[in-house]
């Protein structure tokens, strides 16, 4: 009976950190309709203030408690509404969940450049040493502080939302926006509040947990993230229910830390379980507690568009993947190309994500995983690599793919990419680690000792054990799975893919299954990254559970983003940011930190172009390349020259890249002169003055329509044939 006190007392406490984090998470939900996934990085970078003000600077504890929670934590709230969520208007849900995804990467790599990671950090509870006895078990008085700042947090929220005058609005601003504006109310003013109120709440829980553990920022971000499970349960809209989800989630914790390893049959596979137990409670809340509606209306103007590749456009792609894969084959150094064998299964997970992201408008958090999942399949079935063990990956992560969406079907894209994230942490702290174990008289042992190695692949006289042979190998195989998206794209089913990101409503009406649709996305999406995550490994050569982290999961999701998440240039970015050996040579052992920094401040600026820098920026920067074709065989030609000038050491490696770099600016500025002197010749010319229009083109240009300069009278007819229009017969004045 003591030790049940015992975990009772602090379970109640854990409990309390999670009902004031899981409060400030429903606040901002309900009241913004952004579900903010770096709430728990935020607590974070207010635990690692609090130590430095209090710990490092030494000053007193009621000082830097009020400065971090009341002005430092308010103020980065401020901040990430004007700065991020103000101007996501007219985005998809999806594209405001990545971006606080960025946040998330952001300042997580924030706190890890500020604060080193290898130096020991701690810190004391806000009363240490007082409190209280209660049937013999010692009752802190922090424990008891805490409890009632939980409760008072949840009646004095809900108390705002429900009979104040600014709480009212705050919950209608999400559900029409425009009526509370004629109603008097300020959208703006409502929304920054509950982004400070709601930041400062994720900062006083960052505080009151980080005394329990080492202040670390990825354990201390992810332990945060726990409370997740408090907010589904109130279904991200009651503060009670919200409370009496995090009285489940810290006693359940607190329980099983404490009773869990009493167990003696099967000890060594719970171990890993008491570390995830929240990420379990969730996962139940999620697949058991009825979805809860989305909150807010579709916006009125989207900005995001999903383009259809073109064969063509697609033959280019992969055209200059494997001119670029030769180039590399032929001038970089053995040990550099070894360093970055890993960059085709990378890029290949990165293109997991543009079927169920850019096309279907899904959000997993998993890709990375599946991956994991694939690699252990090949490292087992092609231990004496045989090529057909990647086939079998992509079958086998494919059927847990569909077992892991099937019972999420029914779930919004925040609740999917929440159960999703709970699978993945679920793989990284618990299954991923299990030692060996027996099912059906077949013995399995996922990573073996921590960790795997790979045999790679030879079949039909083609060994690919060489770091070249396996390097063309990856990019042959990453250029297929790009032609097989095209195909996809261009069917009937990407069609209703893109059908069923624009309106779920409007395709249910006619007709359209989306629970097989979903299922059959997040099968070929899970399918694809198995397939990279077995050619990934084999580049590596060997691999252990920390290869497949939940963290950099985000970053690969993060980069795909950034491109374009509809564009699959994207999985050519995951490749070379994340798997080459260029920044490892450049930055040392900060490449994955920079790297991690750079792409989660990208993808925050997503809110100047949501389409990714692929499709709002380079394609249309090289788009005059296709107007202009003397000026692309002419920058072939110098490309060919540069590379025939390093095979005979004319030029050295750092020379070539630079000359491949300057070579694509050029390139698009050249044609765009060319271009633009022939349309001028053109106007210069007669005209015919039919319809009212010089032959030259219109006088206004289709902006409306993405086309850029003047439009001539085919330009019309061709628009007018793809919008299946009558022609038109202009007759002359």
């Amino acid at each position: 009976m003591h030790e049940f006190l015992v975990f009772t007392i602090s379970g109640l406490t854990t409990a309390g950190i999670y009902a004031i984090t899981a409060s400030g998470l429903t606040l901002t939900y309900v009241t913004t309709g952004v579900f903010n996934v770096a709430h728990g990085a935020t607590g974070m970078i207010a635990a690692f203030a609090y130590w430095q003000l209090r710990v490092g600077w030494g000053w007193p504890t009621p000082v830097a408690l009020l400065l971090c929670v009341c002005v430092l934590a308010p103020a980065l709230g401020i901040l990430i509404e004007r700065l991020v969520m103000r101007r996501l208007d007219g985005t998809s849900p999806t594209t405001r969940l990545m971006a606080t995804v960025a946040l998330l990467v952001s300042l997580l790599s924030a706190a890890q450049w500020i604060w080193d990671p290898s130096d020991f950090r701690a810190l004391s509870e806000l009363f240490p040493g007082s409190g209280f006895t209660v049937a013999g078990v010692a009752v802190p008085y922090d424990d008891v502080l805490v409890l009632g700042l939980a409760a008072l947090v949840a009646a004095g929220l809900w108390a705002l939302l429900h009979f104040t005058r600014v709480g009212v609005a705050m919950r209608a601003v999400v559900d029409d926006r425009t009526l509370t504006v004629l109603n008097g109310a300020r959208p703006t003013a409502t929304s920054r509040l509950a982004w400070a109120v709601g930041t400062s709440l994720a900062a006083l829980a960052g505080i009151l947990v980080a005394p329990k553990l080492t202040l670390s920022a990825i354990p201390l971000t992810l332990l945060i993230v726990n409370a997740y499970a408090a907010a589904v349960i109130g279904g991200l809209r009651s503060l009670p229910l919200t409370f009496v989800g995090a009285l489940v989630v810290g006693l359940a914790n607190d329980y099983g830390i404490g009773y869990l390893p009493k167990i003696h049959t099967g000890a060594q596979y719970l171990t890993g379980l008491v570390a995830i137990i929240p990420v379990v409670v969730l996962a139940l809340a999620l697949l058991v507690l009825p979805s809860s509606r989305p909150r807010g209306r579709p916006a009125a103007r989207i900005r995001e568009i999903t383009p259809s590749p073109s064969w063509p456009a697609a033959g280019l792609l992969v055209a200059g993947t494997l001119l670029g894969a030769a180039i590399a084959v032929t001038t970089v150094t053995e040990a550099d190309l070894f360093s970055s064998t890993q960059m085709w299964g990378l890029g290949i997970v990165g293109l997991s994500v543009v079927p169920l992201v850019g096309y279907a408008g899904q959000t997993s958090l998993c890709q990375l995983s599946f991956a994991g999942i694939g690699a252990v399949v090949v490292a087992h079935a092609g231990a004496d690599g045989n090529p057909l063990s990647l086939l079998l990956a992509a079958a086998v992560t494919a059927l847990v793919g569909a077992l892991v969406s099937l019972p999420a079907l029914r779930l919004s894209a925040i609740f999917l990419a929440l159960l999703t994230g709970a699978f993945a942490v679920a793989l990284d702290g618990w299954i991923f680690q299990l030692p060996a174990f027996t099912v059906f008289g077949h013995r399995f042992d996922l990573f073996g000792a921590g960790s795997l190695t790979f045999t790679r692949f030879h079949a039909f006289g083609v060994d690919t054990a060489g770091t070249r042979p396996y390097f063309v190998f990856g990019a042959v195989v990453f250029c297929l799975v790009i032609l097989g998206l095209v195909g996809l794209r261009r069917s009937d089913l990407g069609q209703r893919l893109i059908a069923r990101k624009e309106s779920p409503t409007a395709c249910a009406t006619i007709g359209v299954n989306l629970r097989t649709t979903n299922l059959a996305v997040f099968t070929l999406s899970a399918a694809i990254a198995g397939l990279g995550g077995g050619i990934y490994a084999a580049g590596l050569q060997s691999a252990t559970p920390e290869t497949f982290t939940f963290v950099t999961g985000l970053t690969v999701l993060l980069i795909v983003v950034v491109a374009g998440v509809s564009s699959l240039g994207s999985g050519l970015a995951v490749a070379l940011l994340l798997g080459t050996s260029s920044l490892s040579n450049a930055f040392g052992g900060d490449a994955t930190r920079i790297t991690a920094t750079a792409v989660g401040l990208s993808a925050i600026a997503l809110a100047a172009n949501p389409n990714g820098l692929i499709p709002g920026f380079l394609r249309p920067a090289f788009a005059p390349v296709a107007r202009a074709p003397g000026v692309a065989v002419a920058g072939l030609g110098v490309l060919v020259l540069l590379w025939a000038a390093r095979l005979v050491d004319l030029i050295d490696g750092y020379s070539l890249v630079l000359g491949v770099l300057l070579l694509a600016a050029a390139v698009p500025v050249l044609a765009a002169m060319v271009a633009g002197s022939r349309l001028a010749a053109r106007q210069d010319g007669p005209s015919s003055g039919t319809g009212g229009l010089p032959d030259g083109g219109l006088s206004e240009p289709l902006e409306w329509l993405g086309l850029r300069g003047q439009v001539g009278r085919a330009d019309i007819a061709a628009v007018d044939r793809a919008l299946g229009l009558p022609e038109v017969a202009h007759a002359r004045p």
